[in-house]
């Protein structure tokens, strides 16, 4: 069984009303071709931060690495208001997503088309408690880190609960958008950890997880690429 998320509360509500008034005005985006080779007609940048998650660098959210279509950013932005209903005390972080226009997004081989999210993995330290990642320039932004084939790193090691519920959230928020999650890429040791755990159950009957060794690890990070119709 997966989790079930309660109506939203006052906080999730608010959450998504100053999500949709910090766009009020704008036209919804239009991709265009794949993930790899395509791009973005108006793209809304998502926030820089929320209740319980914030953008993996401000820098890097301001030099616009953060665009997605306008139906990703708001699963993105659902999901993580049920979240604040279901664990308010984990705190999670989004990663690289793409250029408002979408194109080439260097160093990456996708998130062309406003339709790819990067998510960093949820930690605990050693006392238990929910944590942030060492996000810094001396560790490419998150991106050099490298946990062992235990899901640790350091003192912390990946919150497989938190992370699953992530999931099984943006699941839920994509379906109530008319959309879904094409893929999920994730380092193969560590997902089947994250199957093995009773929130991660079942994840695999609702959601595709790509079988093949990614071009880089997706260790520190779980990337998805959204589905929905996009025009040549």
């Amino acid at each position: 069984m997966h989790p079930v998320f309660p109506a939203a509360s006052l906080l999730a509500a608010l959450l998504l009303l100053g999500s949709a008034l910090s766009h009020a005005g704008e036209p919804a985006s239009q991709c265009f071709g794949s993930t790899a080779v395509g791009r973005l007609e108006n793209g809304w940048a998502l926030p820089g931060e929320g209740p319980n998650f914030q953008a993996y660098s401000q820098l890097a959210a301001l030099a616009g690495r953060t665009y997605v279509h306008s139906q990703v950013h708001a699963v993105v932005v659902d999901a993580y208001a049920r979240l604040q209903q279901s664990a308010p005390e984990v705190r999670y972080v989004y990663g690289e997503t793409g250029w408002r226009q979408g194109g080439p997004f260097a160093p990456h081989k996708t998130h062309q088309n406003g339709l790819s999210v990067d998510f960093f993995v949820p930690v605990r330290n050693a006392q238990g408690d929910s944590a942030l990642l060492p996000i810094g320039l001396d560790n490419r932004l998150g991106y050099d880190i490298e946990f062992d084939q235990q899901g640790r790193y350091a003192a912390l090691h990946i919150d497989y609960p938190a992370m699953a519920r992530h999931l099984w959230a943006l699941h839920a928020a994509a379906r109530q958008q008319g959309i879904a999650i094409q893929r999920v890429i994730f380092d193969p040791v560590l997902l089947a950890q994250l199957l093995a755990s009773k929130e991660g159950r079942g994840l695999d009957k609702v959601m595709y997880f790509s079988p093949n060794k990614p071009w880089v690890r997706h260790d520190e990070h779980y990337h998805i690429d959204f589905q929905l119709p996009c025009k040549p």
